[in-house]
């Protein structure tokens, strides 16, 4: 058997980590997401989420991924014998599902880059709104190149494939948002519309503006028992899971606390609808860039470093989907490359030919599906597997102090309130 790659230093597992969790997450469902749910109050029950729920959840995944060495169904196979097989079919086919909704959306971004550089910015821009460009087929073929191209980078491999695409990436983002935050806030009334909307209203939010809190908190940090698993079964042994974990999640919530401090103060600054849902970003967009000196250049510049961080995701999920075959089957990279990429290019189908689907996929396996994935991989590492192994991958097996309380967390509290979480929303969904 081929030995596995493993992450080459920490700068670069950062990096790569930071890459799976920044993307459209932070940036296209961020924004759309607090619009919808209770603004800024919305924005602090994230965070709290960030902190309490979904940080320890990455080290629970990472250290399930490091120990068996494999990806999901290799690994619920080890915590759970046969049946564990079918879990991890699950977790991937959930992957698969999301991803295929997702190049569509990518697609559009950089499609938009393109198509604005010579056009300007306008919501003729976006094939989701231009009648002659956006019939789905041009959506469909733009997807299309989006699969091969993410396909080719995962064949490279970690090394000279995914690490060095993250290592790009990244940094070129960061410098994007930051200019862009620059020119928003300069906007006539950006400023004193910000602040009026970043002061919490928790009366604002409902029980399913809770789950959708906490729903995103796993979706932007690429939680569900697929991404960080597979990418923590590339972790060096001598990697702390806690401080990388600690460090990707501060920055994803960085992230999107950027995007907010471009997108809110644009919106309400052009008198634009925070409520748009999945548009949102599309529509406030063309509107920024036609209104800013330089727009056409910065709004190129910025959504071709939008680009980047979605495909970086995109890659990560083909990377999970990949992984799973060539751990569990006979299968070459390859091989295995070639049947996920025809399979996808058919599940994106319905997605590009009929955009408005997407917010429903999108809650359903962008929200619920991650949090269920995110449990069950937990409850493998403790109860699969069992509690010597976490605390050994985590801490060393050191377990006295906050150690031992961090363990009791992750082991009992987090699963718990995921399970309740998605049966409060299987409930109102109901209603």
């Amino acid at each position: 058997m081929k030995a596995r790659e493993i992450f080459s230093s920490r700068i670069t597992t950062i990096l790569t980590m930071v890459g799976v969790a920044v993307g459209l997450g932070n940036v296209w469902r961020f924004p759309y997401m607090m619009g919808q749910n209770g603004g800024s109050a919305f924005l602090v029950v994230y965070l709290v989420f960030v902190l309490v729920f979904a940080i320890p959840a990455i080290t629970a995944e990472w250290s399930l991924g490091r120990f068996t060495r494999h990806g999901p169904i290799g690994a619920m196979e080890r915590a759970f014998g046969p049946f564990g097989r079918w879990i991890g079919f699950l977790l991937v086919m959930t992957v698969l599902i999301a991803n295929s909704y997702y190049v569509v959306i990518v697609g559009n971004v950089a499609f938009s880059a393109v198509f604005a550089t010579f056009t300007g910015f306008t919501k003729a821009s976006i094939p989701l709104y231009n009648a002659r460009l956006g019939n789905g087929y041009l959506q469909a073929g733009i997807a299309l190149s989006v699969i091969g191209l993410a396909l080719w980078v995962v064949c490279r491999g970690i090394g000279k494939g995914i690490e060095r695409v993250s290592k790009l990436f990244v940094p070129l983002f960061g410098i994007m948002i930051i200019t862009l935050i620059i020119m928003a806030l300069r906007l006539p009334g950006a400023t004193t519309a910000l602040r009026a909307f970043l002061a919490p209203d928790f009366s604002q939010l409902t029980p399913t503006s809770v789950f959708a809190a906490l729903g995103q908190a796993f979706f932007s940090l690429s939680l569900g028992g697929t991404f960080y698993l597979v990418y923590g079964s590339y972790l060096r042994d001598e990697e702390s899971i806690p401080k990388a974990a600690i460090a990707t999640g501060i920055g994803d919530a960085g992230a999107a606390l950027l995007a907010s401090l471009f997108i809110v103060p644009t919106v309400l600054a052009l008198g634009l609808n925070m409520q748009a849902g999945p548009s949102l970003i599309f529509e406030t967009l063309p509107a920024m860039f036609s209104a800013i000196p330089a727009g056409r250049v910065i709004g190129t510049a910025f959504l071709i470093g939008l680009w980047m961080m979605a495909f970086l995701s995109t890659v990560a999920a083909f990377q999970v989907i990949v992984a799973a075959l060539t751990d569990s089957f006979n299968f070459s990279i390859t091989q295995a490359a070639l049947i996920v990429g025809s399979v996808e290019a058919i599940l994106m189908l319905p997605s590009a030919l009929n955009p408005e689907i997407i917010g429903t996929l999108d809650l359903i396996f962008g929200s619920g599906m991650q949090m269920l994935g995110s449990a069950l991989t937990i409850i493998a590492l403790f109860w699969g597997c069992d509690r010597v192994v976490a605390a050994k991958q985590i801490f060393g097996g050191r377990t006295e102090g906050i150690r031992g309380l961090y363990l009791l967390w992750l082991r009992w509290v987090v699963p718990a309130t995921l399970g309740i979480m998605l049966v409060l929303y299987i409930i109102d969904s109901l209603d």
